[in-house]
This record gives structure tokens, C-alpha cells and sequence, in this order.
């Protein structure tokens, strides 16, 4: 069972592109800004009986896409279920499970059981028997994951209803047509949909068609001013200050993995190879050439999916940052990474895999040369497949978008690949690389150390969106000191691991990277009494989630300076800010006091957002404005706290319902300003205008400073 549960984690992070996708449904057709359903859903009603009815749901699905059935096994992909709603209490009673139309079935490697789905069409009959024989309408959600052959899947959720009085059935992807249908028919809105013969969802007839041009007002959610033509390009130049770091980041980490045991002695024996089997030298200098051209190729192709998945959701990627089982999952997959790092077991690719690669390049040309690609990284990933690991969930775990991965991507296939261009180009120097030998173990281990720290991050994440309080800021640092004060000794060889050198002698170069753990496991230290720690800024949760937000000592400080009380909806940080983490109720204040109003669209996962606190606020002179000069209101978009009922609304994008606090503001940063990044800040006058330009993360202290005062300056002389 161990072997196969280290298979199946190495087959995630060569499938890891495809099965991301699953969890996230809806989106759009590519640049079309019109819905994509590979699955489009019609029905049937049958009436047996003045009180017994089935209830017919077809489905017409695309080519090469399918569908799961309600009785695909537990441990396998997310089967097809529905959600009855009786219009008014129990009205009906469900005589059983719905039926279905023959499924293919199939057995599944990577889940270990048969998948059951669907392919072109399905139906599934649901027999009813009425308790209340007025009742002429039947509500139900049908919710399914949608696959297509390539791997690609997306969830999907209609809003079916069987009209038993008019004997038909519309399908709709608006949940306030929906949910109004029946009720008051003049205020029906939006997409009520059937099947067309041409397999196209249309409306149904001509009086929906009326009220979608007439009520065009009726589905909307937070109301929409003061938005900024500029705020996408500022937001773009933003990000982009921001590409070369990742790409520089991940070649560093791309560079790295080559001193590992799984690569390093292939340089060697590769650049030999190609020298040696041709007696054109410069042919096979060229072959080697290509063969790193090929290593980053690679690469690069495990990132395009996740551009399909950014066209079918652009918000896929602030939903992964902020998806609480996702980071947990993570966490499981990177602690598992780094244990494997330590020498406890090695996770492989399945030896078939490496098999026909290494089959397929003895064919000879330049596809030969990409196959030996490939088989170096298939039989190098118990060495690569953990840095690669982290280096996707980083970027997954941030709203960056699919040209961030793909920069990432680039970066550790050129890393990886540039020691074999290099000696391809210079073969005389490899008489100068150090020989195999322990040390390479060492490389691993540390490797392996660090990748469990980072690990914690992502639980962290997901603790600090549910505000659990299960992992704070002290917490979060003590297992950092820890891990850093192992790395330490370890390096100075008080600890071994299995497959570490007996009596070796401490080198130079490890020496001074124990000095330098050293260092940081003491300078993580303070951070438990309160101190702010810069230089990992971003990484812990930030001070006001702590057992003492405002340092040892000092509870209750900061609040003095309001001693009249706080205001309705205040609260205060722990460098003294005054904050509101409600929009009106923080308008509100702001035009008691007369102040400028600063939206920080921030996040309780965003990385950024903590560099930005905990970097550029906390500039006395910075300080100094945000306590003074301007309101704030910070406004989480990854809040997974419900929405009390009386404010839930449907999205005016998805159709979707919006049921958490963040999903309203992420709603409301989206239609207002015409983005979905975080940070993001806003300055706003009184009417709710843009005082200048919006930005992002702007890690200058200087130029943020400047454009607090450009805003608050408009704001006084106006």
C-alpha cells in the first residue's frame, strides 16, 4: 500500500496541471466573454399518475468530454448528485435514487477504482409522488464535475426546473431566474434555458426574452461607481516589477536540484554520450544543446493547461489561494516531499513510464533527444519532483494567473537544464566537477528541511482563512526556530541521517552554512515577544493574529488613544491603525471625521499583502498617515464566513450565489475596479470617487508614500 501511495503522489505532480482544475466550475470560452457548458442539460416530465410523476434530466455532452455518474466510488473522481428544493415545504417525496442510462466504465490508475461516466448523452429519471397535489413545480440543483479526454475538468452547477403544470423543463445557469420562476413570473430574469436542436442553450420563449432586456438591473450585487479606466494597466505594470524576481527565483531553484544525487552524475554521462556517439563533434554539441532546449520545453508544457483554466475562470487562481483544502493538501503533499528528502523512502515515477521514454529515444533524431529528456526527468524526479512541487504550489498558492506559472516554469527548466548547455558548450570542464559523494546527500537533507518550513505556510493559509486560531503567529514561529535549529545541527554534523557518511569531516562551505541557519534560528527569536522579523515578512501570520497581538506587555496600549470607545465596526491593528473591515460602516466614520477613505482589498492567505504591513505601513512616516490622514477599510476576499441570509445575492458575473463575506467583496472589488489582485488599494472621496489611480503591491516605501499624499492632497483641496 506504501508503494502505491508513493506512485500515486508522483504521478500528481506530472498530472498535478490536469487535476488542479477539478473544485473549480464555470468560466468563459476563450477571449469570447461568453459562458463555455461542454455539458448542456434539458429534461422531460412524465406524468403516471395525478400524484406520481418522473422527472426526466438529459443531458447532451460534448465530444471527448463526460460526465461521472452519481455511482462512481467513493475514493474515485466527484460523481454527479442532485439538490431538491420544494417550492413551498415538504410538497413531494422522492420514491428512491434516480435512475440512469447505461455509463461506460473504466478502471482508473491514478484512483485505483472503476470510474463510472457518461459520453455524447445520459439521462437520469427521478420518479416523485406528490403529498400535495397542487403543487405543480419541482426546483432541483444538479451539480457534476465535467472532464474532458486531455484531463481537463471543470465543475458545474444548473438550476433545473420541471414545470408539471405545462409539462415541460427549463435549465438555467442564473440562480435568480431560478429562483423566481414560478413565484412571480413578471420578475423573472436572466438565462431560463432549454436545449435547441441544435444542442445550444436558448431561452425558452419570448416573455423571458422580454424581461432579460427590461430588468437588466435585477441581478446585480454591490452597486458599481468611481470605477478607474487606468486601474487594469497600473495593476499590469505592477505585476510586472515582480516577473523577474519569480523567474530569477525559480532558476536559483532550478540550478539547485542539479546538486542532487538523481541529477548531478547525470551531467557527466549525458555530455559524454553526445560527444562521443558522433564523430561530427559539432553535431553532437548540437544534440546536447537541443537536449536542454528540450529539459525546458518540458517545463514550460506542464504550465499551458492552467491557461485553459485561467479562460474558463479567471478567478481560478485567487480560488486556489484562498481554497482552504487545497493548502491543506499542500501542506500533506510537501511534508510528504520533504520526509522523502530526508531519506525515509523515495517517491518515483511508475518504472513503466521511465521505460517507454527511455524506448522511445533510442529511435535516433532530435525526437530521440526528447525522449531522453523526458526520461531524465522522469528517473530524476525523486530528486527534482519535491522542489518542483513547491515551486508549483507557490505560484498556485498566489493570484499571479497562469503567465506567473509559466515564468516559473521557465525559470527551474533552465536552471535544470543549463549545466548540461554549459558543459555541452565547454565539455573540457568536466574534469573539473567535484566528484559524487555524500555531500550530495547533504544537499537533499537540506533541501528537505527547508521544504517542511515552507510546508507550514500553506497550512497557515488555510488556518488563517477559516480564523481558526489553531496556528498562530508564535506557533507558526516555534516551528520555524525549531526546524532552523535542526538544520544548524545537522550541518554541523550532530545529527545524521540514514543515508549520511559516517565520520565525514565538516567542510568549509558547511560550516558556513551552519553559521548562517544559526544565525536565523536567532533571529527568528524575538518574533515570539512581538518583534516584526522583515525579512520573512509575508510568510508568518501576521501580528494581529497572535496570542498577543500588540507584543508582551503591551495589551491594551494601543487602544488608550480612543478613549472615548471605538467606532461602530473599529477596530484597532497592532501598530496602532484604526480599521474597519466593512465598507459602509467605514464610509460611514471617514465622513464623521472628515477623512480621506484608503480600501485595501487584501486577503488572510495573500503573502503580499503581510509584506506590505509589515514592510512599507509600518515607515513612521507612512505610519504616521495611515493613523492620521486617511479611514481604513481592509476588505478580506478569501473570508469564508457566511453571509447572513437577508445579504446573500447572486453574482452579476457567474449567476453564481454569493454566500460568504469574501466572495462580496472579491464580487465587489472585481465590478467596481475592474480587477481581482490583492493587495490593491484604493483612495476614495466621500462620493465614492477615485481620488488618483489605484495600485497594487507596491513595495517602495517612498513611492507609496507619494501616492497616499497625491490622493489625500486632492482629497483637501477639493
Amino acid at each position: 500500500m506504501m508503494r502505491k501511495t508513493l506512485t500515486l503522489l508522483g504521478v500528481f505532480m506530472l498530472t498535478t496541471t490536469f487535476a488542479i482544475a477539478q473544485g473549480f466550475g464555470g468560466g468563459q470560452e476563450f477571449g469570447s466573454g461568453k459562458k463555455y457548458d461542454p455539458v448542456q442539460w434539458s429534461g422531460e416530465v412524465e406524468k403516471i399518475s395525478e400524484t406520481t410523476y418522473i422527472l426526466h434530466y438529459d443531458a447532451k455532452i460534448q465530444d471527448k468530454w463526460h460526465v461521472y455518474s452519481q455511482f462512481t466510488p467513493e475514493d474515485g473522481p466527484i460523481p454527479l448528485h442532485f439538490e431538491f428544493l420544494p417550492e413551498t415545504g415538504a410538497t413531494y417525496t422522492l420514491d428512491g435514487k434516480a435512475t440512469e442510462s447505461p455509463t461506460h466504465r473504466e478502471y482508473s490508475d491514478i484512483f485505483e477504482v472503476d470510474e463510472v461516466f457518461w459520453e455524447d448523452t445520459a439521462r437520469l429519471s427521478q420518479k416523485i409522488q406528490l403529498t400535495d397535489a397542487s403543487t405543480t413545480i419541482i426546483k432541483s440543483i444538479v451539480k457534476h464535475q465535467s472532464c474532458i479526454e486531455n484531463g481537463v475538468c471543470i465543475n458545474q452547477e444548473f438550476y433545473i426546473v420541471h414545470d408539471l403544470g405545462k409539462q415541460k423543463v427549463l435549465a438555467f445557469t442564473n440562480y435568480n431566474a431560478f429562483e423566481k420562476y414560478g413565484v412571480d413570473i413578471k420578475n423573472t430574469i436572466g438565462d431560463s434555458r432549454s436545449i435547441g436542436e441544435d444542442g445550444r442553450i436558448v431561452l425558452e420563449d419570448d416573455e423571458y426574452s422580454e424581461v432579460v432586456e427590461n430588468d437588466e438591473d435585477e441581478n446585480k450585487g454591490p452597486p458599481v461607481v468611481g470605477g478607474d479606466n487606468e486601474a487594469d494597466t497600473i495593476q499590469n505594470n505592477e505585476e510586472k516589477k515582480s516577473h523577474w524576481l519569480i523567474f530569477l527565483g525559480t532558476l536559483l531553484a532550478g540550478l539547485l536540484v542539479t546538486f542532487t544525487p538523481c541529477v548531478f552524475p547525470m551531467i557527466p554521462m549525458t555530455i559524454s554520450f553526445f560527444i562521443k556517439q558522433n564523430e561530427n563533434k559539432s553535431k553532437g554539441k548540437f544534440n546536447a544543446l537541443f537536449y536542454g532546449f528540450c529539459i525546458v520545453a518540458i517545463y514550460v508544457l506542464i504550465s499551458l493547461p492552467f491557461h485553459l483554466f485561467e479562460s474558463l475562470n479567471p478567478n481560478i487562481f485567487n480560488a486556489i489561494s484562498t481554497n482552504v483544502y487545497l493548502n491543506i493538501f499542500f501542506f500533506l503533499i510537501f511534508v510528504v516531499f520533504a520526509i522523502s528528502f530526508l531519506g525515509a523512502f523515495e517517491i518515483n515515477i511508475p518504472n513503466s513510464w521511465a521505460t517507454k521514454a527511455d524506448k522511445a529515444s533510442s529511435g535516433g533524431g532530435l525526437l530521440g533527444v526528447f525522449f531522453m529528456a523526458l526520461t531524465l526527468i522522469i528517473v530524476s524526479f525523486s530528486c527534482t519532483g519535491p522542489a518542483l512541487g513547491l515551486v508549483l504550489g507557490s505560484v498556485l498558492s498566489t493570484d499571479g494567473g497562469a503567465t506567473i506559472l509559466t515564468i516559473a516554469m521557465l525559470g527551474f527548466g533552465l536552471g535544470l537544464a543549463f549545466p548540461f548547455v554549459l558543459f555541452a558548450l565547454f565539455p573540457s570542464w568536466l574534469t573539473n566537477l567535484p566528484k559524487s559523494g555524500g555531500w550530495l546527500n547533504t544537499v537533499k537533507v537540506v533541501f528537505g528541511l527547508i521544504e517542511l518550513a515552507l510546508a507550514f505556510k500553506f497550512l497557515s493559509n488555510a488556518d488563517l482563512v477559516l480564523q481558526l486560531h489553531l496556528l498562530e503567529r508564535e506557533t507558526f514561529l516555534a516551528i520555524w526556530i525549531a526546524i532552523s535549529a535542526i538544520l544548524t545541527l545537522y550541518l554541523l554534523g550532530k545529527i545524521k541521517t540514514p543515508h549520511d557518511d559516517e565520520g565525514s569531516k565538516l567542510s568549509v562551505g558547511r560550516l558556513l552554512l551552519a553559521i548562517a541557519s544559526m544565525w536565523f534560528t536567532l533571529y527568528l527569536i524575538p518574533g515570539l515577544w512581538g518583534a516584526p522579523l522583515k525579512i520573512i515578512s509575508g510568510f508568518p501570520p501576521p501580528m494581529e493574529y497572535s496570542e498577543s497581538p500588540h507584543g508582551i506587555g503591551s495589551s491594551g496600549v494601543v487602544d488608550a488613544q480612543f478613549k472615548d470607545g471605538l467606532p461602530e465596526g473599529g477596530h484597532v491593528l497592532p501598530n496602532g491603525i484604526l480599521a474597519f473591515n466593512d465598507y459602509e460602516q467605514g464610509l460611514a466614520y471617514a465622513k464623521t471625521v472628515n477623512k480621506t477613505v484608503l480600501i485595501d482589498f487584501t486577503g488572510h492567505a495573500c503573502v503580499n499583502c503581510r509584506k506590505m504591513e509589515e514592510r512599507v505601513w509600518i515607515e513612521p512616516s507612512i505610519l504616521d498617515i495611515l493613523k492620521n490622514d486617511v479611514v481604513l477599510i481592509s476588505l478580506y476576499v478569501d473570508d469564508r464566513r457566511k453571509l447572513p441570509v437577508k445579504d446573500r445575492y447572486v453574482s452579476e458575473i457567474t449567476g453564481k450565489r454569493v454566500q460568504t463575506i469574501g466572495d462580496k467583496w472579491s464580487e465587489f472589488q472585481t465590478i467596481r475596479y475592474k480587477a481581482n489582485a490583492q493587495p490593491y488599494y484604493v483612495l476614495i472621496d466621500h462620493d465614492e470617487s477615485n481620488l488618483n489611480t489605484p495600485v497594487g503591491y507596491t513595495p517602495d516605501a517612498e513611492e507609496y508614500k507619494a501616492w497616499l499624499k497625491e490622493g489625500i492632497t486632492r482629497f483637501n483641496n477639493n
